[in-house]
């Protein structure tokens, strides 16, 4: 099971609206969804009451019982969790962050959101996380230069999803009718950028996964050659003469290039023959 979760220092930038409706998205492409509301708001909650089916439940739980709400939900079998965590620098959002697999970082595009976000990024590396930073409530308009600052400070500062998510009515229409954005208007802006959205996040996901794996293969394979490969002493005579042979190689052809450098193209001196024993004497 994956867990995702919405995090950030700044309230009022849209976590629960983009929790709701990515994963209500995530059920439509397949995914078996539980949404986590750690906000004492319980706005998730009051969402899912508005909402018909339960084909996406919520649960409020408090910190301390966050974990174990992660493991019910692993022991039935879905395959995605997602926390919504209050916009505070609180117990509530340490704990969604050390429960994550992949942290995001929802910012408008203003100074004080970005100001936000590195607050926020400070805690998720602390805690040695994964992250992608969102932009969200953006002009729907023609992408301004506020806009596009706000794109390029986020991207120096980690990962940016794609797409940037807009300000849009079906958002806050959907959330009123307990509804994600795909299933208020199907085929409007807005559900494509959900869905968008959602391809993102499970290309992260699957990117985490993958590069998880690796390492706990180089672990192995580390640990496999301390264990078992320790070599014989006939192993160790063959890698020091190999080294030996390497060695002098590298003497002899270091310097006969000195003695062309130093003695030049002009030089007369006559070549010593092999075996006879250099003249001493002189200056």
């Amino acid at each position: 099971m994956h867990t995702i979760a919405f995090v950030t220092q700044k309230g009022g930038v849209g976590k629960s609206t983009l929790t709701s409706s990515t994963a209500v998205a995530a059920r439509q492409a397949g995914e078996r969804v539980s949404i986590l509301d750690l906000d004492s708001l319980q706005s998730l909650v009051k969402w899912s009451r508005a909402r018909e089916s339960p084909d996406v439940p919520v649960e409020y739980v408090s910190p301390d019982k966050l974990g174990k709400a992660l493991r019910d939900l692993r022991n039935k079998n879905f395959s995605l969790a997602i926390i919504d965590s209050p916009g505070a620098d609180s117990e509530c959002s340490e704990q969604a962050i050390r429960a994550a697999d992949l942290c995001v970082i929802p910012a408008r595009p203003n100074a004080i959101d970005l100001w936000a976000s590195e607050t926020t990024l400070a805690r998720v590396k602390a805690n040695r996380k994964e992250f992608a930073f969102l932009l969200n409530q953006c002009p729907p308009a023609q992408q301004s230069a506020r806009v596009e600052r706000g794109t390029q400070a986020l991207q120096e500062m980690g990962a940016l999803l794609a797409p940037l998510i807009s300000t849009r009515v079906d958002y806050q229409e959907a959330v009123r009718h307990g509804l994600g954005a795909t299933e208020f208007n199907p085929n409007g802006v807005a559900a494509h950028e959900m869905r968008k959205l959602w391809n993102s996040l499970k290309q992260r996901l699957e990117m985490d996964v993958a590069a998880a794996a690796r390492a706990k293969q180089i672990d192995e394979a580390r640990q496999l050659q301390s264990d078992y490969a320790k070599p014989t002493y006939e192993d160790l005579l063959a890698e020091a003469m190999k080294a030996t042979t390497i060695y002098s190689n590298f003497v002899k052809v270091f310097f006969q290039f000195d003695e062309v450098k130093t003695s030049g193209p002009a030089t007369t001196e006559t070549p010593m023959k092999s075996g006879s024993t250099p003249k001493r004497g002189g200056c």
